[in-house]
């Protein structure tokens, strides 16, 4: 059994010597010497191989050590110089103290006053960077003003006098600016963005103006800007009057004493909704509420027209002796002379059947006005119901936690009951007018047929 292992270890041997020597040479050995002999050869050439690379190591060893001996002189020389530059350091230092000392006590209270100048030129340049009046004076005293700041603030330059009256001299220029009405020529951004020349109309620091529309400063860009939206149309008339006025003209004029910055007052004239923008709060219903009205006093305008005309037409008939038919009197008078020979109670019968048949042209289009006086404020009030049951779904969905969610179903219902009620006065009044109006015409029919019969019967 032994014999057996030895054999099975031989070849495991053998197999890997081979499987070593394949992958090492070039062709493969035939015989068990030639595999051998192969072992032997790739031990030789390994060993000369550590031979050159120890030997390599050595002179570079060698000259390892020269660079290391280098470095630490250079070391050495280096910590010298530095003894030497700390040495210094320590003395220009203790130089220092005794300078800024005697620096101080030469300063004085200017140190105070540069205190005070640096936090002035810093709040103007801020100021500045804001103002209407850095489009026409330019954004170079903004760069002045910072440098002036940042010099101040150096303990070791002082400004100069000229710098100090430039200082004074920008301030007192905005001051004297936040009184001026003046016009100069600049470049604004209209509302696509892109940059044209206008002439611009400054009133102080508040408000500026071109073509009779409100500006906007724009910091960033250094430019005037048109306003998106303008505020309604009497502050835009007084400033249409105030970009054609002449020197030393007076005009009234809507100016904003919260200024440039913020300008709330503007703001919030900007934002309230025009008179079409309120219109279109109400919706669906506000349209037919408008549709309607416009039709009812369409109508009722017509019919006062027509009723006019036509009781100038009675009253010139009942001054005439001749009959003309194209008026209801001479119509009237027509029938009652026509059957005036006849008994009076068909004379009377025949007025008032007269009387009837002209009533209804009288009366045309009166009841269409009633009926609209009356169905506009229903309309605004189903335009109230339906715009709070839209507040009632937002706060359903939404909660009550932002009322500008609310706020379009509430408008919708404020709109409209005001949108009825402003249809339901006029065309009440105007039914009125125009019934009144037919109410007198007949009368006077009715007067004359009286008379006619009254005429009959004395002459009976």
């Amino acid at each position: 059994m032994k014999i057996l292992n030895k054999y099975i270890l031989s070849f495991v041997l053998i197999a890997s010597i081979s499987t070593f020597a394949q992958e090492a040479a070039e062709g493969e050995p035939t015989t068990i010497q030639g595999l051998l002999q192969l072992v032997e050869q790739g031990r030789t050439n390994e060993q000369s191989v550590n031979a050159k690379r120890e030997a390599e190591f050595l002179a570079n060893k060698n000259q390892q050590a020269a660079k290391l001996a280098a470095e630490k002189r250079e070391l050495a020389r280096q910590e010298k110089i530095a003894d030497q530059l700390e040495a210094e350091y320590k003395k220009n230092d203790a130089i220092l103290v005794v300078k800024e000392a005697a620096y101080k006590k030469e300063l004085g209270s200017l140190v105070e006053l540069f205190g005070h100048l640096q936090s002035s030129a810093g709040e103007a340049s801020a100021l500045f960077a804001d103002s209407l009046t850095s489009a026409q004076y330019g954004r170079e005293r903004e760069t002045f003003l910072n440098e002036l700041s940042a010099k101040m603030s150096s303990a070791t330059v002082l400004p100069t006098i000229r710098e100090l009256e430039g200082l004074w001299y920008e301030l007192q220029r905005e001051m004297v600016a936040g009184s001026e009405v003046v016009s100069f020529n600049a470049n604004v951004i209209n509302l696509d963005g892109e940059s044209e020349n206008c002439m611009v109309t400054r009133v102080g620091l508040y408000n500026a103006i071109c073509d009779g529309k409100y500006l906007e400063y724009i910091g960033s860009k250094g430019q005037y800007a048109f306003l998106g939206k303008q505020p309604e149309g009497r502050y835009v008339s007084s400033a249409k009057k105030l970009s054609n006025a002449d020197v030393g003209e007076v005009v009234k004029f809507g100016v904003d004493p919260t200024g440039p910055v913020g300008g709330s007052l503007l703001a919030n004239l900007i934002q309230n909704p025009s008179l079409m923008e309120r219109v279109n709060q109400g919706r669906e219903v506000g349209y037919i509420i408008i549709f309607v009205g416009l039709i009812g006093i369409a109508i009722a305008f017509w019919k006062l027209f027509t009723l006019y005309t036509m009781g100038a037409a009675v009253a010139k008939q009942a001054k005439s002796k001749t009959h003309d038919k194209s008026n209801p009197l001479g119509r009237v008078l027509a029938v009652g002379e026509e059957h005036m020979n006849k008994d009076i109670e068909t004379l009377e019968l025949r007025l008032a059947e007269a009387i009837l048949a002209e009533r209804p042209a009288i009366e045309r289009g009166i009841p269409v006005v009633k009926i609209i006086s009356v169905v506009a404020p229903l309309a605004g009030l189903l335009g109230t119901v339906t715009g709070m049951i839209v507040t009632f779904q937002q706060i359903t969905l939404f909660g009550t936690g932002d009322p500008k969610i609310m706020a379009g179903g509430i408008s919708q219902a404020l709109v409209t009951t005001v949108l009825g009620l402003v249809v339901a006065i006029p065309t009440t009044l105007l039914h009125s007018f125009a019934n009144s109006s037919a109410r007198g015409i007949i009368n006077v029919l009715e007067e004359q047929s009286t008379g006619i019969v009254a005429e009959h019967s004395d002459s009976k």
